[in-house]
């Protein structure tokens, strides 16, 4: 078990996880855990983040919405569960889903339903093809109307 940290320590530490990448509430807390400190300095410090701009929520939750629709091509409901589960609040969550463009989501979820879709050239039975490409769209977080609306056009 490594030796406590001071407050200060603590808080330097901090600053350079939270300026490294974005984080949120959550990640900080585990990471006070992590660094072995004592539970009646974790509010001081996480407030101290807060004053010094560090730690933002919002901003966390529109940096973690942007990047993981861009980079992992994940749909909205993927997302907001994801953000729950970091204990984001239900008005930064709504922000955040504001970072991601519609028609930008329109064009992915087109290209992921063709892809996956064509990948079953093999399968001759239709609705076959369809469940795998409905659980594949739906596992990535995409709403299930919207995937509904692909199949009326193949």
């Amino acid at each position: 078990m490594p030796p406590l940290l001071t407050k200060d320590q603590a808080l330097q530490k901090l600053r350079l996880f939270c300026g490294y990448s974005e984080r949120c509430h959550s990640d900080v807390v585990s990471k006070l855990y992590d660094l072995n400190v004592w539970k009646k300095h974790h509010d001081e410090i996480i407030a101290t983040l807060i004053e010094e701009n560090y730690l933002n929520e919002e901003r966390f939750a529109k940096s973690f919405a942007g990047g993981h629709f861009r980079q992992k091509q994940w749909g909205r409901n993927k997302i907001t569960q994801h953000l729950l589960q970091k204990n984001i609040s239900e008005y930064c969550i709504k922000i955040a889903m504001k970072e991601i463009d519609a028609e930008e989501y329109d064009n992915l979820l087109k290209k992921l339903f063709l892809q996956k879709w064509d990948s079953f050239k093999s399968e001759r039975n239709r609705f076959v093809k369809m469940k795998k490409t409905s659980s594949f769209l739906l596992q990535r977080g995409f709403e299930s109307s919207l995937i509904n609306e692909l199949f009326k056009n193949v």
